[in-house]
Formats: structure tokens, sequence, C-alpha cells
């Protein structure tokens, strides 16, 4: 946990600094209110331990200025003048437990261990909150295409360090949920998960969202705004389509990235966090590069780790077990016990070609589970659009765009291969003809 002390007594903050150091906790120690409000508006800290008298100054007050503040902050008040009275009115204004001077080790360890519990799973409550108010439902991770397999064993790899992930992909191919998931495999994972979608967002508004601001700052800014930066503090941000990232936000993105520092919009204080970035983008960045639109030095500083998902029509293999999973999670939203998807709905989602990759097919079996009134989803519940699609005939020699048969072989083949080589040997062509193809057809 990181731990405020704020005490008078330059013993008590060293014996106690040594303390927490010992513990494994990261500890500030300050000796007066100011400094105390000063620390708490630059850092987020889980636990305070404040001294009754401070100086001239009363404890007590800044125990109400530091829980306006941090409203999830623990406080425990230390004093040498203990007595039922300031217990008492300790507690009134926020404090959770109240430890007399001179304490031992033991007594302070029981107290960080106590309060650490309830901090972990006030944090674990709130992470689950956040599960249940999620609309989508968890995609499953088994696949039966190689390049996916090797997808989700490096998301696993790279989970355990730091580092930033650069997620790449066509739109809907499931770039948060492996987001969501890289938190989750990390020693993060009991630490806020957030996401900052960069294209909906105007310019002004979103280097508040990310890095806050203070009253005053812009018309509208009626309140303080801590952003997610500071609000995520020891988890991760999520920055998705980060492609359209304004340029002026992105070199103050960069400089977060390289030194942890920050100021919020209208605040000349340096602030800093502790919060892993994982970055998206269905957009080629090198272009956006060499077109000015992006900086350099910021590209190479998200793509330290690069992990491209295939589209949904590659993983046509796939298409059956992930709609199953879908059809659970809305059968349970929606009270609903259909049993599954008939033989000629799941025939047309293999040979559908999913634009929309799985969001696509999550809103197809969303739309299907709510209009359905049998046991069993069947073609006429799909949309319109999507059976027509199919049905388009696409034998050689009928009265079709040659593109259109094209697009079709170089997706199945792809399908049916483990890789982009073998896909490329089996059509023929060298691989940089099928990147050129699978860009003009969006595969």
């Amino acid at each position: 946990m990181n731990v405020l002390v704020v005490d008078d007594e330059s013993n008590i903050r060293k014996t106690m600094k040594m303390f927490f150091d010992l513990e494994h906790h990261k500890v500030t120690t300050v000796s007066n209110a100011k400094d105390a409000l000063l620390e708490a508006g630059l850092q987020i800290f889980d636990l305070a331990f404040v001294d009754l008298r401070l100086g001239l100054e009363s404890g007590l007050d800044l125990v109400t200025s530091l829980l306006a503040r941090s409203p999830w902050l623990k406080i425990v008040v230390i004093t040498a003048f203990a007595s039922v009275d300031t217990a008492v009115e300790a507690m009134r204004r926020g404090a959770v437990d109240y430890l007399p001077k001179p304490f031992m080790p033991g007594q302070l360890k029981l107290v960080l261990e106590r309060l650490a519990a309830i901090r972990t799973l006030e944090q674990r409550i709130n992470l689950l909150q956040d599960d249940l108010d999620r609309n989508d439902p968890d995609v499953s991770l088994s696949s039966l295409y190689p390049p996916m397999q090797r997808v989700i064993e490096l998301a696993r790899q790279v989970a355990t360090s730091d580092a930033v992930v650069m997620l790449l992909g066509p739109s809907g191919c499931g770039k948060t949920m492996l987001a969501r998931l890289i938190h989750r495999w990390s020693h993060r994972s009991d630490k806020p998960f957030s996401v900052i979608s960069c294209p909906s967002l105007s310019q002004e508004l979103l280097e508040s969202e990310l890095f806050g601001h203070v009253k005053g700052a812009f018309t509208g800014a009626l309140r303080d705004n801590p952003g997610r930066v500071a609000s995520g503090e020891g988890g991760t941000l999520f920055l998705d389509e980060i492609g359209d990232l304004p340029l002026s936000i992105q070199s103050k993105l960069l400089r977060f990235i390289q030194e942890r520092e920050y100021e919020r919009v209208g605040d000349q204080r340096t602030r800093k966090a502790n919060v892993r970035i994982i970055a998206a983008t269905n957009a080629d960045l090198k272009s956006a590069v060499a077109s000015g639109r992006f900086r350099e030095d910021l590209y190479y500083r998200l793509n330290v780790i690069q992990i491209t998902l295939p589209s949904l029509a590659e993983r046509s293999g796939d298409i059956e077990a992930l709609a199953g999973s879908m059809l659970a999670f809305f059968n349970a939203q929606n009270h609903k016990a259909i049993q599954g998807f008939s033989p000629a709905v799941l025939r047309i989602f293999c040979d559908y070609g999913w634009p929309g990759n799985i969001r696509e097919l999550r809103n197809v079996v969303e739309r299907a589970v709510i209009l359905c009134t049998t046991s069993m989803i069947g073609e006429e519940l799909l949309p319109e659009s999507m059976a027509s699609a199919v049905q388009q005939p696409s034998r050689i020699g009928d009265r079709i765009k040659l593109d259109t048969i094209d697009e079709l072989h170089i997706r199945r083949v792809l399908a049916s291969t483990s890789s982009v080589h073998e896909a490329a040997e089996v059509l023929g062509i060298d691989k940089a003809t099928l990147w050129r193809k699978r860009k003009q057809f969006g595969i």
C-alpha cells in the first residue's frame, strides 16, 4: 500500500518509515497539515497515520480535509494524549482506528494488516462491480487457429511485466477484451482497469479525461477532476484507437510513459503516477508517422511489445464456440433458456465474412436472443443483410465480380492454414501480395 505518515516528531516519522519499508509498503512522511494535503494532491494514498496534535494545528481537522480529497483513504489517528472523547471525535470525523502512543511494532503491524485486508477487499468489490456493469460477454480464450493460440500465449507472457503493449488488428476483433485479460493476468489485477476511447472526445476533454483538470481550468470545469491516470493508480490504462490521439497530447503521453510525470489541465504542479499503458489501433501507425500525424518517438515507445489479433473470418473454426459463449451470456441477461443455433445458422456463421468481427457477432447473437421465442435460434432471426450476403452466388462462372471470388477464396484459405506464409504458398503468391490483398479486402 501507499502510506502517508503525518507527525511533528522526527523520531516517530523515522521509526514508522523504517517499519513500513521493512513491510515492503511505500511510505511518505511529513510533519504538518499543509505538506500532508500537498502530498495527498500529488499521490494516491491507501492509508494515513495522523498525529492528533501537529504543533499548533489539530490532526482532527486534517482528517476531515484528507477525506474530502480522498474518500477511500483509511486514516488512523495516533496520539500521546489518548482519551475516550478524542477517540470518539476521531471516529466521528471519519478515522477508522485510534492508536495511543507509545505503540509497539506488533501493534502497528496488526493495524496495518487489518486495514490492508479491508482496502484490498474494497478494491476487489469495485472490480467485481465493474465486471457486473459491463454489457459485453467474455470472449473464449480457446482457439483452433494457431496464430490466435500464439496471440493468447504471448499475452500471458507479457502480462507478468510492466512493459507497454500495442494491440493491432481490425475494428471489433477483441482488442479491448485482450487488454482486460492482460490486466487480469498481471500483478496489477486487484487495481483499476480504465479505458479511454481516443476518437470519442474532443482534444480538450480528452486531455482532461486522461490527466485531469482543476476547477476553472476551462468553461464547464465546475470542480476538480483527478483524471484516469490518477484514479487508476497501480492499475492499467487502455488507450483505444491511439492513432486518433491529437498531436498536442501525444507529447504529454510520451513524457508520462517515460517519466511517469504529468500535470492536470490548468495546474502547474507536477504529479507522479504508477499506471501501465496498453494501447490499441486498427490504423497503420507507420503511415501516420510518415505523414506527420503521429510522433515517431511515441510510436517506438508504444511499440515495445506488439500483438496482432486476427480477424474473425480468419478464425472461422472458432465462431461456433464464440457464438455459444455469447448465447449463454445473453440468455442469462434476458432470462431465457435458448439451447443453441440451428445447423443453417451455423453454416451461415462459417460462410459469412464478418466485416465487423467479434463485435458484429456479439450484436447478431444479442439480437437473435432478444427476438427468439423458441428453444433454437433459426436463420429467420438473422439480419437480412447478413443472410443475403451469404446467399450471393460465389461459384466459378457466376455473374459476379472477380474480386468477390478472390476475397472469398483468400478468406477460406487463411482460415484453413496455420500461418500467412502457408496461406501464401497455397495461393501461389508471395507474402507481400497477400498482405496487400488482405488490406484491400479488410481481412
